[in-house]
């Protein structure tokens, strides 16, 4: 159940990504997190996936969710390996039913198999 995300652009800068996907998160208002605990007191997706993101990245010291994009700065900048996983987070927030410890997101098979 559920879909995944598709992240549609990734851009670096400085100590800060942003990733933009195929699907809004929020309304026109976006929300702004600064710890993880500011996000785990919140029940919107923005504060379920900024939750996700501070569980899996401890360098990350702040989320912002803003219709189809989060932005996410994180102390000592970003190296290829801490934006795959955070992309992985971000792909995966919507799937339910996941396959295996690894979170991996099942794929569907096609008619002939």
């Amino acid at each position: 159940m559920g879909q995944p995300i598709t992240i549609d652009e990734t851009v670096r800068v400085g100590d800060v990504v942003v990733f933009g996907t195929d699907r809004s998160l929020t309304g026109q208002h976006g929300e702004a997190f600064d710890s993880p605990a500011a996000a785990s007191g919140g029940s919107s997706f923005a504060a379920e996936l900024a939750a996700e993101v501070f569980a899996v990245d401890e360098a990350v010291d702040h989320v912002y969710v803003y219709m189809n994009e989060i932005v996410v700065r994180r102390d000592g900048g970003w190296d290829d390996d801490a934006v795959s996983r955070l992309a992985k987070v971000i792909e995966r927030f919507f799937v339910f039913y996941r396959d295996g410890a690894d979170g991996s997101v099942p794929q569907a098979s096609s008619p002939e198999s």
